[in-house]
C-alpha cells in the first residue's frame, strides 16, 4: 500500500532542532529513563514512553509561538530514547552486582556502556530507515500512534491533564506506602494445611502494576499471570508436597523461600527456550533485516547534500567513524574484566557482530509487531548463554567471576543497542509520516541516550541502597526483584560451575516448549489470542503478587473494550471512532501517568532514604490496619481510570 504524502510538506521549513527542544527532550529523558530504571527493577516490565512525552512536549511548548509538530516530534524523540536506554541497562547490568563482582553500580563502566551501547543502536539502525520504513513500508505501529497524536496537538492541552491526574495519584499512593507507611504495600494471604497442602494469594496494590497490565491489555496480561500461577498454585505446592515445608512454620515466608530457592528457576529454563525460539522464529525476518542492513551500509545511505529535506540521514562515513570510535571504550571495559588482550578483542568482535544483527532484528521486528512485543529479553539471554559458553570454552572454569562478568558485559551492550534500535525505528517512522529532517531525529537519539546514560549509575546506586536488588532479604524487606537481571545472572554462573537447579531449568524448558506448541497451535486456527512464551517466562520468574496486580489491569483493557463496543448503537460510525479514540487516549495517559508518578516518587523516596534513615519518614513502624487502607484507595483508582475512559468517551462521541 502506498504511503501517504508527509504531513507537512518536504519543502517546507520549520523549526525543528532547537536549544529549547534539545533542552525539554534531555530533561524528559532523564526523568523518563530514571522512571522506567525504577519500574523495570520493580515489575519486570517496561513501557513506552513516547506518547505521553509528545503530550507533555506540546503542552510546554504551546506557550511559544513558534512551536510546532515537528519540533514537537524531536522532544518526544529524545524522551523516548533514553526510557529505552533504561530497558537495555536494568535488564542487564543489575546482574553485576547481584554475583557481587560489583560492590555498586560503577559509574565509568556502567555510563560508558550504556552510552556506547544506546549509540551503537541507533547507528546500526541508521541505514535501516531507507531500507524499513522507506521502501518496505513497514507499519511500526507505535510510530504512527505517536505520529497520530502528534497531529492532533492542538488537543495536548486538555489531554495533559488525565498524565498529570494520574501521576499526582501514582505519585501520592507511593508516598503513603513506602515513605510514611501508612499501609502495607502488598495484600496477601497464605495457610499450610497438614503440612502438606499450600494455599497462597497475593495482591500487590501498585496501581502502576494495574497501568501496566491495562496498556498491554488482556491477552499478554494474562499469560503473565498464567506464569505465576503455574509457580504458585502447581509447582510450588507439589514441591512442599512431595519434600516438606522443612523448618518454616510461616506459610507465606515458606512459599517464598521455595519460590527462590527452586521454583523461580522454572522461568530461567523457559527463558532460554523462549530465547532460542525468538531467534528460529524470527529466522527469515532475521536474514531480511540483516541483509537490508548489509546492503544498506554497502550503498552508504542518503547523502547530506540530498535536496530533498525529509531525506537526509546522518552520512554513512559518519555512522561507521561513530561505530569504530564506540568500540575502543568497550575493548578497554572488557580488558579490564579479562586481562587478555586477545579473549578482550574476541568478545568486541562477538559483542559487534551480535549488536548489529540484534539491532537490525529489533528494527525489523518492531516494524511488524511493535517495539512492545519485541523478544528484546529473550535475544539477550541467548547472547548471555552464547557468550558464556564461549567464554567458558577459552578462559575455562577456574575464573568464574570474570567469566560470568564478561558474558553479561557483552550482553549489556547487545541489550542497550537492540532496545534502542527497536525504539528509535517508530520514531523515525513517526518522522517519516510527519515530515521530520531523519537526520535531526537521529542528533536527538544521541542526545536522549547521552541525558539517560549519564543519569542511570547514581539512580541505580541511590535505589540499590534504598530498596536492595534481588531477593528480599531482612535489611531490605521490600527489594527490588530485578527479575531479568537475576535471570541473566544465574544463566551465565550457572554455565561456570554455579548452583544453578538445572533440573528446575530443565522442567521450565519443557514448559517453554508446551507453550510454544500451544502458541503455533493457536496461530494455525488464526487464533486472536496467542501465547508468546516469554510473557509467561516473565510471569513465573516474578512474585505471584506482581502477576495478579498485571492481570487485574489487563482486566480493566477488556471491561473497557466491552463498553465501547456496547456503546456502539446509536452512533454514527465517525462519532464512535471519535469517542473510541478519544476514550482510549485519555485511559492510555491516565495509565502512563500512574506508571511515571510512582516510579519517580520512588526515586526521590530513594534519595531521600540515602540521605536521612528510612525510619525518619514513617509515621507507623507497622500500620495499624495493615493492607486494607491500600487495598481500599486501590479499588478506588481503579473506578478513576474506568471513569475517565467512558467521560472522555461519552462526550466526544456526542460532540457535535
Amino acid at each position: 500500500m502506498e504511503q501517504e504524502k508527509p504531513y507537512i510538506s518536504p519543502h517546507t521549513k520549520l523549526p525543528e532542532l532547537t536549544i529549547r527542544a534539545v533542552i525539554l527532550g534531555a530533561v524528559l529523558s532523564i526523568a523518563l529513563s530514571a522512571a522506567n530504571a525504577y519500574f523495570g527493577l520493580f515489575a519486570g516490565l517496561t513501557v513506552s514512553a513516547s506518547i505521553p512525552a509528545a503530550v507533555i512536549s506540546m503542552a510546554v511548548l504551546k506557550v511559544f509561538r513558534n512551536s510546532n509538530v515537528l519540533e514537537n516530534n524531536l522532544v518526544q524523540t529524545a524522551a523516548s530514547a533514553g526510557e529505552s536506554l533504561a530497558a537495555g541497562v536494568i535488564f542487564t547490568f543489575p546482574a553485576l552486582v547481584l554475583m557481587g563482582y560489583w560492590d555498586e553500580f560503577n559509574y565509568m563502566e556502567t555510563t560508558l556502556i550504556a552510552l556506547a551501547g544506546g549509540v551503537l543502536g541507533i547507528l546500526f539502525t541508521i541505514p535501516l530507515r531507507q531500507a524499513l520504513i522507506v521502501k518496505e513500508k513497514l507499519n511500526f505501529p507505535e510510530g504512527l500512534a505517536t505520529s497520530e497524536v502528534l497531529k492532533t496537538g492542538e488537543k495536548g492541552g486538555s489531554f495533559i491533564k488525565y498524565l498529570v491526574y494520574g501521576g499526582l495519584i501514582g505519585g501520592i499512593f507511593k508516598l503513603g506506602s513506602g515513605a510514611l507507611n501508612l499501609w502495607l504495600g502488598i495484600f496477601e494471604k497464605g495457610a499450610l494445611i497438614k503440612s502438606k497442602a499450600f494455599l497462597y494469594f497475593g495482591l500487590n496494590l501498585s496501581p502502576a502494576l494495574v497501568a501496566v497490565g491495562y496498556i498491554v491489555g488482556l491477552n499478554i496480561a494474562f499469560l503473565v499471570f498464567l506464569g505465576g500461577a503455574i509457580s504458585w498454585y502447581f509447582a510450588i505446592p507439589i514441591h512442599i508436597f512431595m519434600y516438606g515445608p522443612g523448618e518454616t512454620e510461616n506459610a507465606i515466608d515458606l512459599g517464598y523461600e521455595v519460590w527462590n530457592s527452586q521454583i523461580r528457576y522454572l522461568g530461567v529454563g523457559a527463558m532460554i527456550v523462549g530465547g532460542l525460539w525468538a531467534l528460529i522464529s524470527i529466522r527469515n525476518s532475521l536474514g531480511t533485516a540483516l541483509g537490508s542492513g548489509i546492503e544498506a551500509f554497502k550503498k552508504g545511505g542518503t547523502k547530506m547534500s540530498e535536496k530533498i529535506r525529509t531525506e537526509m540521514d546522518t552520512p554513512m562515513s559518519w555512522v561507521i567513524i561513530g561505530i569504530g570510535v564506540l568500540i575502543v571504550p568497550i575493548f578497554f571495559i572488557y580488558l579490564q574484566v579479562t586481562g587478555i588482550i586477545h579473549i578482550t578483542a574476541m568478545m568486541t568482535v562477538v559483542m559487534v557482530i551480535a549488536g548489529f544483527l540484534f539491532s537490525s532484528v529489533a528494527g525489523y521486528m518492531a516494524g511488524l509487531v511493535g517495539s512492545s512485543n519485541n523478544p528484546i529479553s529473550g535475544v539477550t539471554i541467548a547472547t548471555v548463554l552464547s557468550a558464556a559458553l564461549l567464554l567458558a570454552l577459552v578462559l575455562g572454569t577456574n575464573e568464574p567471576a570474570a567469566g560470568a562478568a564478561g558474558a553479561i558485559l557483552i550482553g549489556a551492550v547487545v541489550c542497550c543497542a537492540a532496545a534502542i534500535a527497536g525504539d528509535n525505528m517508530q520514531d523515525l517512522k513517526a518522522g517519516y509520516v510527519l515530515g521530520s529532517t531523519p537526520y535531526k531525529q537521529q542528533v536527538m537519539q544521541v542526545v536522549g541516550v547521552l541525558a539517560g546514560a549519564i543519569v542511570m549509575a547514581p539512580v541505580l546506586n541511590y535505589l540499590l541502597e534504598a530498596y536492595g536488588m534481588g531477593p528480599a532479604t531482612s535489611e531490605h524487606p521490600n527489594s527490588l526483584t530485578a527479575p531479568q537481571a537475576a535471570l541473566m545472572q544465574s544463566v551465565a554462573v550457572g554455565i561456570f560451575g554455579g548452583n544453578l537447579p538445572w533440573n528446575m531449568v530443565t522442567i521450565g524448558g519443557l514448559i517453554g516448549i508446551i507453550i510454544i506448541a500451544a502458541d503455533q497451535y493457536l496461530a494455525s486456527r488464526n487464533s486472536t489470542f496467542r501465547m508468546p512464551v516469554l510473557a509467561v517466562a516473565v510471569g513465573i520468574y516474578l512474585p505471584l503478587e506482581l502477576d495478579t496486580a498485571i492481570f487485574v489491569g489487563g482486566i480493566l483493557a477488556w471491561m473497557v473494550n466491552k463498553y465501547f463496543n456496547k456503546h456502539k448503537k446509536g452512533k454514527s460510525r465517525v462519532d464512535f471512532e471519535k469517542g473510541k479514540e478519544t476514550g482510549e487516549k485519555a485511559g492510555l495517559l491516565f495509565a502512563s501517568g500512574l506508571i511515571t508518578g510512582e516510579a519517580l516518587m520512588g526515586i526521590l523516596i530513594a534519595f531521600a532514604i540515602v540521605a536521612k534513615d528510612a525510619e525518619f519518614f514513617r509515621i507507623f513502624d507497622s500500620p495499624p490496619a495493615e493492607s486494607y487502607p491500600g487495598l481500599l484507595l486501590f479499588v478506588i483508582i481503579i473506578y478513576l481510570l474506568l471513569f475517565f475512559v467512558k467521560k472522555a468517551f461519552r462526550k466526544a462521541s456526542e460532540e457535535k
